[in-house]
């Protein structure tokens, strides 16, 4: 009897298989409000999918596309939600891939809404903050079980079995722009990133867009200066700067070609970073 019951457990434990994550899937979590959401309607080059190198872990079901919470597609705009626009994830993707050995992959999961302040992404203060809301805000958190970080961590913890988070993406502080404090609300996040998905700060930096610039029009461009001032708070923080970069009519948001330079930007930064 105790033979077979030797042999059973072998059999059973030898028909386990680990599959460990893969080194050479390089994963990037999108967080912000409308300028990482997308503003801008996508052009024909931008349709075009970049293939398989490049992949989005939806955040929100996109029934017309065929894409649900949590499984992998291709990444195509829109990358947020079923009716955001382009934005600065998109062609920083698709320049990590052409940029990169074709052995690497590159996934992003994107979660962001249009004015909302850095409170929303603190799970201590985010019930607190959805109460007095304006209701596009409301209505967009219910998306996210109005918690959208605790969506960004379940499907970033989900994706850890499949690749290697790799940064944070950030474009947020319109909505804080006489907060005097975001900087260091914007590190309680991201320290609780890092804590939640047992990461250290050296391998997964926090790259922060610029607001834009308008040629000096820009409505929030204020907002800029406690942006460059950021990597004083965290040190490894990293300004994406928007000069030169192309806006729509409303000097808040970019144009596509604003949001393609914006990606380009982040993906440059990244790809030093790499390096090191």
């Amino acid at each position: 009897m105790r033979r077979i019951l030797i042999i059973a457990t072998f059999l059973l434990t030898s028909t386990i298989t680990t599959f460990a994550a893969d080194e050479d899937f390089y994963i990037f979590l999108c967080i912000g409000q409308s300028n990482m959401e997308g503003a801008a309607r996508p052009e024909a080059q931008d349709l075009v999918s970049p293939g398989p190198r490049f992949l989005l872990m939806p955040a929100v079901d996109d029934v017309q596309r065929g894409r649900k919470t949590g499984e992998w597609c291709e990444a195509t705009p829109p990358l947020c939600r079923p009716h955001s626009g382009l934005n600065p994830a998109d062609w920083f993707g698709r320049t990590m891939v052409d940029s990169l050995p074709e052995n690497i992959r590159i996934g992003v999961i994107h979660v962001a809404i249009g004015g909302i302040r850095i409170e929303g992404y603190m799970q201590e203060k985010v019930d607190k903050y959805r109460k007095t809301a304006p209701k596009g805000i409301q209505a967009a958190l219910t998306l996210y079980d109005n918690d959208p970080y605790e969506r960004l961590i379940t499907l970033a913890r989900k994706a850890q079995n499949d690749g290697v988070v790799k940064g944070v993406l950030m474009h947020q502080g319109e909505s804080n722009i006489d907060d005097k404090k975001w900087a260091k609300k914007v590190k309680k996040v991201y320290k609780r990133i890092l804590k939640d998905l047992n990461l250290k700060a050296k391998d997964v930096p926090l790259l922060a867009g610029e607001a834009v610039r308008a040629d000096g029009k820009g409505v929030f461009i204020g907002m800029n200066k406690q942006i460059d001032r950021l990597p004083k708070t965290i040190p490894t923080a990293y300004v994406i700067s928007s000069d030169g970069c192309t806006n729509g009519p409303d000097n808040v948001h970019f144009d596509a070609a604003g949001y393609r330079e914006m990606g380009r930007r982040y993906a440059q930064t990244m790809l030093r970073l790499l390096k090191k």
